[in-house]
């Protein structure tokens, strides 16, 4: 250690000499009288500071003796923190978002000069000055004219006329582009700006138009709204336990495969298809055709009411397959018919439809075993059922457990329809075709497969000849019917089969 430091007594670290510690002084010296006025005597010799509030109070301030200037004065200090508040919470109300919400409405305006605010914070919104606002034309007094003697103007000026045609734009729908025109002098005339206006209606009526046939109509793979929730009415009461996905689609309906689940008045299959029947006429333009002069449904049919159209086409499928079902024929089961849904029983296995006719790999017996059935059905039909199918071919039968089963019979009429024998010659054609083209040497012709079916013997000879013999029959058909004087008969009374499923809607 160092010497001097020693010697002196002091102690040195190593960051240089350490200061000498302060004498201790006792408790009854702190205590003593006489430090204390020692210490007052050095707090006075030092240089006095402002005090703040004593420099606000020696300031000239205006005469506030009277109370409604005091008043007056509070409130405007209060609105300006008020409107300072305001402005933050804005701020951290809007963040950065491009959508901002303004306060403006709730902020005490006042026309005091020192405002902290800037004209970035004005309200973008605010329009009452907007510089960029086109300006209206001037209105035409009441008296019909301004100036007078040859300066005279009236409300039909051109000019004038062309200003306020242009100002009318506004008007139109916010979907109609109308541009800007700021800072142009734009007119006009009164056959633009008809033509335009009526433009717009004609664009307006005819989107509705569409927005409308879009939510009341089915469309293909899809369904409206309406649909849809009966669709889950029928889910919701049990009748079914889920709906899986579409199995086809055609140009009358659309079908859904479901599972099956209960029902108080008959037991429901495990596998059930849902027939919706389309609610546009687009595809199938041609449906009154089979249903106006079907003498089941004919004081029943409206032409005004698709929609009514629709739940008759259904019904009266639901009335053909019971008929059918009642004569053994192989079809679908009808389990429950609600407004324009068909629920039958499902063709096919673990979800799998069975195959169409056309697409069935059959070897040449069992090509020849469908015929044999197909040509016993059309007589069970004709015979039994009173029923002519209509549009039988190979895509409406389906192959399944080795028999041959018929869907699709919305639009099978029965034998005393006006085209009744012309719908079953035309079957007739479809079915010996296509047979004869798969190799079935027992095929009949067509008009010997429609005098078997039929039994009616008309002479085979020409194709015209032939069509000639129908058309007479059934004219001589319609003239016995009408001659009797045969109403039309309620469906169900006849036909039977599971009861329309009311709606609280109907």
């Amino acid at each position: 250690m160092d010497q001097a430091a020693l010697a002196t007594g002091t102690p040195k670290g190593p960051w240089g000499s350490v200061a000498p510690a302060a004498p201790a002084c006792s408790l009854t010296e702190v205590m003593s009288e006489q430090l204390a006025r020692q210490l007052d005597e050095e707090n006075n010799l030092l240089p006095s500071l402002s005090d703040p509030a004593a420099d606000l109070l020696s300031e000239e301030v205006p005469d506030t003796a009277s109370d409604l200037m005091l008043a007056q004065m509070l409130q405007l200090q209060f609105d300006r923190e008020c409107d300072d508040q305001l402005r933050r919470e804005e701020r951290k109300f809007n963040g950065d978002s491009k959508v901002s919400i303004s306060f403006e409405n709730y902020r005490m305006v006042h026309p005091y000069e020192d405002s902290d605010s800037s004209e970035d914070e004005v309200d973008w919104q605010d329009t009452r000055h907007d510089p960029y606002k086109a300006e209206k034309p001037q209105a035409t007094p009441r008296k019909g004219f301004t100036g007078k003697g040859k300066n005279i103007t009236t409300k039909h000026d051109e000019e004038t006329c062309g200003r306020k045609n242009t100002a009318r734009m506004d008007n139109f729908a916010p979907e109609v582009l109308v541009g800007d025109g700021l800072g142009m002098d734009l007119k006009l005339s009164n056959q633009v700006f008809n033509s335009l206006k009526q433009h717009c209606y004609s664009e307006q009526r005819r989107s509705a138009r569409l927005h409308e046939k879009k939510e009341h109509s089915t469309a293909e793979q899809a369904v409206d709204p309406r649909t849809r929730l009966l669709m889950y009415k029928m889910v919701n009461a049990g009748v079914l336990e889920n709906i899986n996905g579409c199995i086809s689609t055609g140009k009358e309906s659309v079908v859904f495969h479901a599972d099956g689940g209960s029902l108080e008045e008959q037991p429901v299959p495990d596998e059930v298809v849902l027939k919706v029947f389309k609610t546009t006429l687009n595809e199938f333009k041609n449906r009154d055709r089979y249903i106006k002069d079907d003498y089941r449904f004919k004081d029943r049919f409206s032409k005004l009411n698709p929609r009514k159209i629709i739940r008759l086409w259904a019904e009266k499928e639901m009335h053909n397959l019971s008929r059918m079902k009642r004569a053994e024929i192989p079809c679908p089961e009808v389990v429950l018919l609600k407004k324009h849904i068909l629920v039958m029983s499902f063709i096919g296995k673990d979800h799998v439809p069975a195959p169409k006719l056309k697409d069935a790999m059959l070897d040449s017996d069992d090509m020849k075993a469908a015929y044999c059935q197909v040509l016993h059905i059309m007589q069970q039909m004709y015979r039994e059922c009173h029923l002519v199918h209509a549009d039988l071919s190979e895509y409406n039968m389906l192959w399944h457990q080795g028999k041959v089963w018929l869907i699709d019979v919305s639009q099978s009429v029965e034998p005393t329809h006006p085209h009744g024998l012309e719908f079953l010659f035309r079957d007739c054609r479809n079915v010996s075709t296509f047979f004869q083209k798969r190799g079935v040497t027992e095929a009949l012709g067509v008009y010997d497969l429609f005098n078997a079916v039929s039994g009616l013997n008309i002479p085979v000879g020409a194709e015209d000849e032939f069509m000639a013999q129908i058309v007479a029959l059934e004219k001589r058909n319609e003239d016995h019917v009408q001659r009797r004087g045969k109403k039309s008969f309620p469906a169900s009374l006849e036909d039977g089969g599971p009861p329309l499923k009311p709606d609280a809607d109907d």
